[in-house]
């Protein structure tokens, strides 16, 4: 039995794993500290690890594998999962990992590994042939960003991953929206969608439940905003330019 080519099956392991070919804890943990000596395995955290690649010298786990073992709860999420869906060709560093337990950050290999607690597994999903990787689906994945689009993408991100989306299965949405019950969510994500909703395939009917469940509260789509234009309809003021927006400037208004 060669241990590095079992190993090789595997994106991630643990010294269970190991231990599943010695039956012997401590004979596990040695055959793991001299693979990585030899530089044929790498520790990613506190039993975590992953074997090097002999033809490339990477670690054979990505960034979406390692995500999706953190914890048993753990799943790829928000803009991380945008770039596993191709929606963004930008490369982040900031690796977004939502799970019901909570885990210390950490980098490896040039990643760091944020976490974001979960409050449900619903839309997560395990792709077929993805070697093990746990991700929301297209439609969580966007409720997910406009929910937290002050804390992790940002609203420029947000509306930019908007406009390059395809159709999406708006019972999933509103099945979504209800997960949260926030009154600002249906408005902030009716308001981004409203804009998109023939590329999106997205009923009238859609809009009219959001609309239902906005109130009369009026809120500034953005935290920082300080200024912009008054959209009656969603009862938002949104910044000018918002689908062109560069870091641009807002103007004054009352509400």
């Amino acid at each position: 039995m060669n241990l590095y080519f079992e190993l090789l099956k595997k994106p991630i392991f643990c010294v269970e794993d190991v231990n599943a070919f010695y039956n012997n804890i401590e004979s596990a943990r040695s055959a793991i500290k001299r693979m990585m000596k030899e530089k044929m395995v790498a520790k990613i955290r506190n039993n975590m690890y992953t074997c090097i690649s002999g033809e490339t010298g990477a670690p054979v786990a990505n960034r979406f594998q390692i995500a999706s073992h953190i914890t048993p709860t753990s799943y790829v999420s928000h803009h991380t999962a945008m770039e596993y869906y191709g929606i963004t060709d930008q490369v982040f560093y900031d690796v977004y990992v939502s799970s019901e337990t909570a885990f210390r950050e950490f980098t490896f290999d040039g990643y760091t590994y944020r976490y974001v607690a979960s409050k449900s597994l619903e839309g997560v999903e395990k792709p077929a042939f993805s070697g093990g990787i746990a991700i929301t689906n297209i439609e969580r994945t966007i409720v997910d960003c406009v929910k937290d689009m002050d804390k992790i993408a940002g609203i420029e991100e947000v509306v930019q991953n908007i406009e390059s989306m395809g159709r999406m299965q708006e019972k999933r949405i509103l099945k979504y929206l209800e997960l949260f019950q926030n009154q600002f969510l249906y408005q902030k994500l009716g308001y981004l969608l409203s804009e998109r909703k023939e590329q999106m395939g997205l009923s009238d009917a859609f809009f009219d439940n959001c609309k239902e469940k906005i109130g009369k509260s009026k809120r500034y789509l953005t935290r920082d905003q300080e200024g912009g234009r008054y959209d009656d309809e969603w009862k938002l003021v949104v910044p000018e330019g918002l689908h062109d927006m560069k870091n641009g400037g807002m103007l004054d208004v009352d509400i």
